[in-house]
């Protein structure tokens, strides 16, 4: 059993409505029955009408930032504030908790920063709720790292990285003993986790062994994305995260003849957006990364300016271009934290607790 006993029952009637859509939209997408010209001019008005950006939910506290798409097809949000994870239907709209006993967030951000699903059992990233600010305070007592939800509803620990990354500091400059670890994503039977404060990639395993993958100069690495043997990573860039140090990263790893261990190196895939903080792989093979925006300029670690984000094309050439609407206007996102794709669909979870949607990509 790799879901919650308590959530069985729901899962098991979400999974039948998943399987429902899809059969609907595999007839639509088919066209058996419609005549050929209705077709055509459908097709054309969804081309003409371009993408388009709508609101589909807020969750929780209001506090967002960590997503993924569930075994059910449902899009799963984590709030650092309550401590929980939400379960978002993506047609309707309606969040839910789903579960909760999470440490929550002790300063502005922290606490739950990220949700995956591995074997179909739910993980989550917990950042800044223990260890210490270096010549400041005591953050807090509780464990930095990966949580499994178990068959009672309950969490619990699968790995320490607050305490790995106290043993094992990285470069100079950092003031969090902790680190700020930002999204993680499944690999390998494990996770590869982003610290955005220690500047690395830190691979970690379901019986609590971490390594370090890959070590950046302050260049802060935020969200990731695997398919194919490659994993992407954005880089939201030193203060003050302007564009041209907005970079998306292709890492690959091999193993050179006679070693005993993988190296991995890093190359730039693109840039020139600001705060890069995700990265997905997006419909016909085109890969997206999230923009939050221009830097508030208020302190190190706080957002973007409200409504200055945009969802952005790696190009082949290395640009990142913003996704436009009919008429040639970039689309505009309000300090978005993470996004998930489904079909043509992209689902941005907010800053703010808001999740949007963005049809016709």
């Amino acid at each position: 059993m790799t879901y919650p006993k308590h959530q069985l029952a729901r899962l098991s009637t979400r999974r039948g409505q998943a399987a429902v859509v899809g059969m609907t939209l595999a007839v639509l997408g088919a066209s058996v029955t419609a005549p050929a010209a209705a077709t055509a001019t459908t097709a054309t008005s969804l081309a003409n009408a371009g993408p388009t950006l709508a609101q589909l939910a807020r969750f929780g506290s209001g506090l967002g930032s960590g997503s993924t798409v569930g075994p059910d097809g449902a899009i799963y949000v984590t709030d650092g504030v309550s401590g929980s994870v939400d379960r978002v239907d993506p047609r309707t709209g309606a969040a839910t908790m789903f579960a909760t006993g999470l440490p929550p967030k002790v300063l502005g951000i922290g606490g739950a920063m990220d949700v995956a699903f591995l074997d179909q059992r739910m993980y989550v990233l917990v950042t800044m709720v223990g260890g210490d600010i270096v010549g400041g305070p005591h953050i807090g007592d509780a464990i930095v790292g990966i949580y499994r939800i178990e068959d009672d509803g309950r969490f619990s620990v699968v790995a320490d990285i607050g305490s790995w990354s106290v043993a094992h500091p990285p470069k100079p400059g950092y003031f969090i003993t902790t680190g700020v670890q930002y999204a993680m994503i499944p690999d390998h039977g494990g996770f590869l986790v982003t610290d955005g404060h220690h500047n690395r990639v830190l691979r970690v395993t379901l019986d609590g062994q971490i390594s370090e993958v890959v070590a950046f100069d302050d260049l802060v690495p935020t969200g990731l994305e695997s398919q194919g043997g490659t994993t992407w990573v954005t880089q939201a860039g030193p203060v003050p995260h302007l564009p041209d140090t907005g970079r998306v990263l292709a890492l690959q790893s091999t193993k050179p003849a006679g070693q005993p261990t993988t190296v991995t190196t890093a190359t730039e895939a693109a840039h020139g957006a600001s705060l890069l903080i995700d990265v997905e792989m997006g419909p016909r093979h085109q890969l997206y990364a999230l923009s939050q925006g221009q830097w508030d300029g208020v302190m190190e670690g706080s957002p973007a300016r409200p409504n200055t984000g945009r969802l952005v094309r790696v190009t082949p050439d290395g640009a990142l271009d913003p996704v436009v609407d009919a008429n040639g206007n970039p689309l505009v996102l309000d300090r978005p934290t993470s996004m998930e794709f489904t079909g043509h669909t992209a689902y941005i979870v907010s800053l703010s607790g808001d999740i949007y949607t963005i049809h016709g990509l």
